[in-house]
């Protein structure tokens, strides 16, 4: 492994490091760190050692890679960023960087036209606009679905790390209803995202049961190197082929769901099903009948009445008494009094 590849290893380590407040680091601890990190990876034991760790340190700090990080030593020992919300991976790109990437990128635009390789199209069109706004100040003729706002993002790598690693890990989560966080001890099974929100599937330890957690409400977590990882008993990889969205149970079963569009919309459902699972039944002179089989959740609901008029419900029945009710209590809400 080039060792250029180790050091990018190891200044994310001390990065994910500084970035964890809750903490005080010593530089002991960042060797450890960068040590367990790099034979986790790599397999290689034969350690870190100080002098690296503090070379890596100083070329944080400097230009020489862009970052310019304002790594600090409190009390003559302890380690940290002097801006809170820094991170090198918020660090713009320097011209060795883009020069690597333009290189990858013509590596991957070559898989685009490969059925293997369907997945790659939107991730090269996206690694291409990304390299054209840094090239050229900004500019940008993509405009992607994104969230500026969204919080957890930042856990993604390391929860994603978890999950390979298959280590349990203590959640201080706190939902939109509690007062202040509660910590759980959590096995990590997935990540999934929806509407541009992410999501944590995984098993509590109290109870063994399924939970779902969004990662805008994780306040923090740590791994916990002694507690078992308990192994998923479901089918992780497709808990979410029959849903739409995120909200389920394992013991739920999928209903068949017959709807009509409107003439005038068929073609949009068409070309973007509502469900992987959508097929045609009938088509008729003034719109088109569909079947899904889907979970029944909020999400399924908030998706019918986004179609408004458009979509019809024909069956189940009690699916249909469902949204009936939510139209009445909508249009309720809107009755103007004289």
């Amino acid at each position: 492994m080039p060792i250029n590849k180790l050091a990018l290893v190891r200044y994310k380590t001390i990065d994910n490091c500084l970035q964890n407040r809750l903490r005080k680091w010593t530089l002991e601890d960042l060797v450890v760190a960068c040590s367990t990190t790099i034979f986790e990876y790599e397999g290689i034991a034969r350690g870190v050692s100080k002098r690296t760790v503090q070379l890596d340190i100083q070329n944080m700090r400097s230009e020489k890679l862009g970052y310019n990080a304002p790594i600090i030593v409190t009390d003559k020992k302890y380690y940290s960023y002097e801006e809170k919300e820094f991170s090198i991976t918020n660090s713009p790109l320097t011209n060795q960087d883009l020069g690597t990437l333009n290189e990858v990128l013509e590596v991957l635009k070559q898989f685009k036209g490969f059925g293997y390789f369907e997945e790659l199209n939107g991730m090269v069109t996206r690694l291409e606009d990304k390299l054209f706004k840094q090239q050229h100040k900004g500019r940008s003729f993509i405009d992607f679905e994104k969230n500026e706002l969204l919080k957890g993002l930042n856990h993604i790598d390391p929860l994603h790390k978890a999950i390979i690693n298959s280590r349990a890990i203590e959640v201080a989560y706190q939902s939109f209803r509690a007062i202040k966080p509660q910590n759980i001890v959590f096995y990590p099974y997935l990540l999934k995202e929806y509407r541009n929100r992410w999501f944590l599937l995984g098993a509590s330890k109290i109870g063994k049961g399924i939970l779902l957690l969004a990662l805008d409400r994780i306040d923090h977590f740590t791994e916990l190197e002694h507690e078992k990882y308990l192994k998923p008993e479901f089918d992780v990889i497709n808990y979410f082929s029959d849903v739409i969205g995120v909200s389920k149970s394992v013991n739920q079963t999928p209903l068949q769901i017959v709807f009509k569009m409107v003439k005038e919309h068929v073609p949009y459902v068409i070309t973007k099903p509502v469900h992987p699972t959508q097929r045609i039944i009938r088509e008729e002179s003034d719109g088109t009948v569909f079947t899904i089989n889907v979970i029944w959740n909020f999400e399924l609901e908030r998706e019918i009445l986004g179609f408004g008029e458009q979509m019809t419900i024909i069956s189940p029945r009690r699916l249909i008494g469902k949204i009936t009710a939510r139209l009445k209590k909508t249009l309720a809400n809107y009755t103007v009094s004289e």
